[in-house]
């Protein structure tokens, strides 16, 4: 695609010593070598005539005669409409500028399937209700409001996040509790900084659960250890015995198990986070795609002085549009704030203000109910392929989200099977890639089944059934070895 410029075309470095020769020579020599050495691309376009000679303080034939030479020995080309730009240099011509790299061939991705884990469905991304959103807040938010605004985010969207939290996540946050943020992982790295300053030394992390969290904890200064999770979520017993006075868990579809955290075990874990003056971290990233009843409400909402719940629409719109939100006891959101105003002063306010508009005209809502019957749909399909394939029985996780678990054959090897897979066209990871890593888990035997994490959100059902069936064969072939 050709992206026509504005007027006269982007403006151009070109350094001239008015007393070391011809001017045109100089400009013909500085351009030369800047399409050699790569630091003009092929395609680029380069000013007009007229924009380039206002810039260098020429008169317009001069650069007339740069550009005619140029285009003469082939270093530009220029058609009607388009202006003038950077020619293809031959392959084998000059070596690239260091530092350049060439640009890699665009991947084809797998052939059958691709069940990566957290991608929501990117072919139903409301694109059409974004633009009007983005359309209106340009058109309607005050010119002073464009300048820096207040570190903690927008007003309008903070009032606007904490309304839907308590409508839709039975939470009880408001505007004072929030922090807006540019998506999950800057939200839980102020948090975790903010409790590393506030004394927690330490916290525990679901095992399995969601990758590198282990890293960003340990960024943050924060001792990371692992708690298993077993069908009813993450084990508050063991959590005791970790000596964390903070946690981090995603309770309403585990990452990646999909179990949903027990009312016995948030009853404990409330408990837990009062006898130990601790803290829990809730990543609610995908509570909105319930499919048995209605979303179980946020741990936010049962224990606001304890629990710092980070949520984000990397799930629900798309991971391009990053921003985020932080709902924390008012002890830590001076911290919260803090390390945001000191790292990025925020995400982009015009951004933020769409988002709010979003919302509060239901054109959130209507996307989130559109786009949980496609999923409810690949997920009847998943559900009827694996049966046919594996046998009833082997997938888990199927009330929420847009993942499920696989149970493998007992003694198959999930990493010969993800092997296999890939030869076939179909990408998939095993549970063990959700491992977290630390010294603890691993000197600790794993006692769990081998299984596969299915991610169904950004496949069409045809790819599901193709992949499903594709993935039995690639278990076989490592069964029969």
């Amino acid at each position: 695609m050709t992206v026509e410029w504005a007027g006269g075309g982007p403006d151009l470095l070109v350094a001239l010593d008015r007393g070391a020769g011809p001017l045109r020579i100089q400009i013909q020599d500085q351009l030369r070598t800047a399409i050699r050495e790569r630091r003009l691309g092929a395609g680029e376009r380069l000013p007009s005539t007229r924009r380039l000679a206002e810039l260098l303080g020429v008169s317009r034939g001069t650069v007339v005669d740069v550009y005619e030479q140029l285009l003469a020995e082939g270093y530009v080309e220029s058609a009607v409409g388009s202006g003038t730009r950077v020619a293809a240099m031959p392959a084998g011509g000059p070596r690239e500028a260091p530092g350049v790299v060439a640009a890699a061939a665009p991947s084809s991705g797998p052939a059958i399937a691709d069940f990566e884990y957290g991608i929501p469905d990117l072919g139903s991304v409301p694109l059409t209700a974004w633009s009007w959103a983005v359309s209106e807040a340009t058109r309607t938010l005050p010119t002073a409001e464009l300048g820096d605004e207040d570190p903690a985010g927008s007003r309008h969207l903070r009032e606007v996040v904490t309304a839907y939290h308590r409508r839709v996540r039975s939470g009880c946050a408001v505007a004072e509790d929030a922090v807006v943020v540019s998506g999950f992982r800057q939200g839980l790295a102020f948090a975790l900084a903010t409790l590393a300053q506030h004394g927690l030394g330490r916290i525990a992390l679901e095992d399995p659960g969601p990758r590198e969290h282990d890293v960003i904890a340990r960024r943050a200064g924060l001792d990371a250890v692992p708690v298993p999770v077993d069908a009813h979520g993450v084990d508050v017993g063991r959590l005791r015995e970790t000596g964390a006075r903070a946690v981090l868990l995603t309770p309403a579809h585990q990452c990646p198990t999909g179990v949903a955290l027990s009312s016995s075990r948030r009853r404990d874990l409330v408990a837990w986070a009062d006898d130990v003056d601790g803290v829990i971290l809730e990543d609610d990233y995908d509570a909105e795609f319930r499919y048995d009843r209605q979303p179980v409400g946020s741990l936010q909402g049962l224990n606001p002085a304890r629990v710092i719940a980070l949520g984000s629409v990397s799930k629900t719109l798309a991971p391009a549009i990053r921003l985020g939100w932080i709902l924390a006891p008012a002890r830590f959101v001076p911290g919260i704030v803090e390390e945001q105003r000191l790292s990025s002063r925020g995400a982009p306010g015009l951004d933020q203000e769409a988002l709010a508009l979003l919302i509060e005209t239901g054109r959130f809502d209507r996307h989130l109910r559109r786009v949980r019957e496609i999923y409810r749909a690949r997920r009847d399909v998943l559900a009827a392929e694996v049966e046919h394939a594996f046998g009833p029985g082997r997938l888990q996780g199927l009330a929420a989200g847009c993942h499920a678990l696989l149970r493998l054959p007992d003694g198959t090897s999930e990493r010969a099977v993800v092997a296999a897979a890939a030869t076939l066209g179909v990408r998939v990871n095993g549970l063990d890639h959700y491992r977290l890593v630390a010294a603890e888990a691993e000197a600790e035997p794993d006692s769990r089944p081998p299984a596969l994490v299915l991610g169904f959100g950004n496949v069409s059902e045809h790819q599901i059934s193709r992949g499903i069936r594709t993935l039995a064969k690639a278990v076989r072939s490592q069964t029969r070895h």
